[in-house]
């Protein structure tokens, strides 16, 4: 069944949201409540989400990961939001394991891609009579850039650069932030980032901090390497972050 309105939602950033889970563990997407909009392979109709989240959308001049999505927080990001806000979502997923920040700056495959696939999603919506009532952005990235000693302001600034572009080529409201966590076995080097990223959401009025649970991880016992978690822990934070951006964008209306 088609709905008549959605809130559109583009879920970006390195492997913690293109999920590095257990697809089965993630829990299901009531029908009718949660979509995946599928801009390269198929872009014609929308599909039930369901886990793994992105999994075939791999686009040989942009983000092109193969066989490596295989289970994420988007299903319970959704499950949470539309709890909140009893709209149904579409999600479009461009999200990239070990990608720095440079990496998505305007003007890089990266960057043309995530413009590309939300452009695509939102002319397919128009043409199907789907009313978009909300654009959002979901963002978890920066481990790479805290192995990498990316200097804390740089960070801070070129993800500031990347969000103000985005809303200003594709209409985004708002960027749902979820801080990064801890390298686990060398508990203090990502925290230049989160730093970084507790600044960002401070200064800047369009960028909502939603989750920072990924921290709290390591001690936790959620994490299956040194970067990333179990399926339990993307539930957790999915679930947060999803809960907290829909009470947000129900205080919008």
């Amino acid at each position: 069944m088609t709905p008549e309105k959605i809130h559109l939602i583009m879920f970006m950033g390195q492997s913690n949201m293109a999920g590095r889970g257990t697809a089965e563990q993630a829990p299901a997407v009531p029908d009718g409540t949660g979509y995946e909009y599928r801009a390269v392979t198929a872009p014609d109709c929308l599909f039930p989400l369901t886990e793994p989240f992105g999994k075939e959308e791999n686009n040989i001049a942009g983000v092109y990961e193969p066989g490596m999505k295989t289970g994420s927080m988007v299903s319970a990001f959704v499950n949470a939001y539309v709890e909140e806000t009893k709209v149904p979502v579409v999600g479009v997923s461009c999200s990239k394991g070990g990608s720095a920040i440079a990496e998505w700056l305007p003007g890089t495959p990266y960057y043309r891609d995530a413009v590309c696939r939300m452009k695509r999603c939102e002319a397919f919506l128009k043409k199907q009579g789907i009313l978009i009532v909300h654009r959002f952005m979901v963002w978890c990235q920066g481990c790479t850039d805290g192995d990498l000693h990316t200097n804390p302001e740089v960070y801070r600034i070129q993800t500031a650069d990347i969000i103000q572009a985005f809303q200003k080529e594709c209409g985004i409201e708002k960027c749902f932030l979820i801080q990064i966590g801890n390298h686990r076995d060398d508990p203090d080097l990502y925290l230049p980032v989160q730093e970084a990223q507790l600044r960002l959401a401070e200064q800047e009025p369009d960028i909502i901090m939603v989750s920072r649970q990924f921290a709290s991880f390591a001690e936790r016992g959620l994490m299956k390497d040194e970067f990333h978690y179990c399926q339990e822990g993307y539930n957790l934070v999915g679930a947060e972050a999803g809960r907290n951006a829909g009470r947000y964008v129900t205080q919008i209306k």
